[in-house]
């Protein structure tokens, strides 16, 4: 943004040019690219700067009712629109929590939230105008703010209808579309009655969002994202529901560590089912177009959702909102000497887990690229896979999974018995490979990341890998020092030694020469 060098400071932002390839590329498959930005919360990342203190109405939410403010909006607005065919512009506005509690409330007074955010986006509607866009926003704020609750269960209480606080107000401008977002529930009716909510707003023509699970976690979760697309798509086609906008969601919280590849089983679901008069989408059907667009096998993808999906307690589930595990991103970066959540999965037996799915994904992975027969037995020689190719992420994931869970409980129970030499022998069969298929893992991530992103925003994955890899560096020095420093043995004296590439093996435990 002209001006702003601190708007986007190295994370990464697009250049004219770059949003204007995007654009023609896209329209020459028909597709029409809306941006999406957002202009009153989730503004940390600008906010936090000293050149935009004046601006900050909370940490993560613009000071409304400043010219200032609506200044800078603007150079948003028109830069961001400027290099796209699309008249349409989606302005965010959602999860803006303690609008008008912070800097604002002192300057002008306490007031209620929905005027706030009201008259808020009339002046940012009335500068879209002006540039001849159309305007959308996420709508759970409007539920938020006449609930006086900030939690998403106020957006998503059936009973939470804002159109009477909505009443007391100005009403929002007629032509600004509400998107709906849910990607929590899988019963229709949940979805219809929220619908017909925003149509009591004034909003005849709402938008449905719902969205592929790829957020904190590192592999789309596939089957939750295919259950709640299911119902949102079925409300949003009944004769109640009557939407005729959908849009799919992807997000990157916490770091972006999902591969977005992930999703593809999503977006063609919602494709297969947005597109058709069917109520329901056969498997059969999916696995061949699946196969045949995008060149994978859905068996095997959704195989890969697996690392997270660990058995729960049905009884501490409720049937309104069920949200899908992502052991193992915590279980990856969890402390391993620690190993703090290890009595969450005491019971369970993830090392079987976590193997067979690395051996079934890594094989898939490996028959992708061969040129012979397939290494994947039972499948015809015929059947080529070639996206499978990217089941190598989950695939080395879950291999430094399973060597890393029950870890510290089997390193604990030779060290109460005071027996070194078990205690070293777990250490070297299960600590050292541990390290090894670590290692392999963030090169392989690394190599992804490049390929697919920019490098902006890889530096906090690669702190984390780092982290990780140090603690382990340090728990196989110090176990293994502790070791062998049993009196009378013949070992008093050695070191363990961390290479580069990976840990040499210890002198204690190689072959000993006749």
């Amino acid at each position: 943004v002209e001006g702003e060098p601190f708007f986007g400071y190295l994370r990464g932002s697009y250049t004219q040019e770059e949003l204007r390839a995007i654009d023609n590329y896209a329209f020459s498959v028909g597709i029409e690219v809306v941006p999406c930005i957002q202009t009153l919360g989730h503004l940390g990342q600008m906010l936090q700067w000293p050149r935009y203190a004046g601006l900050r109405d909370t940490n993560e939410v613009i000071l409304s009712r400043l010219p200032e403010t609506y200044a800078l909006l603007e150079k948003l607005i028109t830069t961001v629109s400027a290099p796209l065919r699309s008249k349409r512009i989606h302005i965010g506005m959602d999860e803006a929590y303690g609008v008008g509690e912070g800097r604002f409330r002192s300057m002008f007074g306490a007031q209620e939230g929905t005027a706030i955010f009201v008259e808020h986006l009339a002046r940012v509607h009335a500068i879209c105008a002006k540039c001849g866009l159309r305007v959308m926003i996420w709508s759970d704020m409007l539920f938020c703010l006449a609930a006086k609750n900030n939690a998403l269960y106020a957006y998503y209480d059936q009973s939470n209808n804002p159109a009477a606080a909505l009443s007391k107000v100005k009403g929002i401008p007629p032509d600004v579309d509400l998107v709906f977002w849910d990607y929590y529930h899988t019963a229709p009716e949940i979805y219809a009655r929220k619908i017909q909510q925003h149509r009591d707003l004034g909003c005849d023509s709402p938008w449905m969002a719902s969205g592929a699970w790829t957020w904190s976690r590192l592999w789309c979760y596939l089957p939750f994202s295919l259950e709640s697309n299911r119902a949102s798509l079925t409300a949003a086609k009944s004769p109640q529901g009557r939407v005729a906008s959908f849009m799919l969601t992807i997000w990157g919280d916490e770091g972006n560590e999902c591969d977005f590849f992930s999703a593809l089983p999503v977006m063609l679901y919602a494709g297969n089912h947005a597109y058709t008069d069917r109520t329901e989408i056969d498997p059969e059907f999916m696995e061949n177009t699946f196969s045949a667009i995008c060149g994978g096998s859905l068996g095997d993808w959704m195989n890969a959702s697996r690392i997270d999906d660990i058995p729960q307690d049905a009884d501490h589930m409720e049937a309104r909102s069920q949200l899908p595990s992502n052991m193992s991103k915590w279980l990856l970066w969890e402390d391993p000497m620690l190993s703090f959540m290890s009595p969450q999965y005491a019971a369970l037996d993830l090392e079987t887990h976590y193997t067979q799915i690395a051996d079934r994904l890594l094989e898939c992975a490996l028959s992708s690229t061969n040129t012979g027969r397939s290494a994947v037995p039972g499948r015809p020689n015929s059947v080529r896979y070639p996206l499978n190719r990217l089941l190598r992420m989950p695939g080395l994931l879950a291999r430094v999974l399973s060597l890393k869970c029950h870890l510290r409980d089997k390193l604990v129970t030779p060290y109460r018995a005071g027996d070194r030499a078990a205690l070293l022998q777990v250490v070297e069969t299960r600590l050292r490979p541990l390290i090894e298929a670590q290692r392999e893992l963030w090169l392989y991530h690394r190599s992804r990341w490049h390929r697919i992103y920019k490098p902006f925003g890889w530096e906090t994955l690669e702190l984390r890998y780092g982290g990780l890899a140090a603690r382990m560096q340090t728990m196989y020095d110090r176990l293994v020092a502790y070791s062998l420093q049993q009196p009378g043995s013949t070992l008093r004296r050695s070191r363990a030694i961390g290479v580069a590439a990976g840990i040499s093996r210890h002198p204690a435990l190689l072959p000993q020469r006749s």
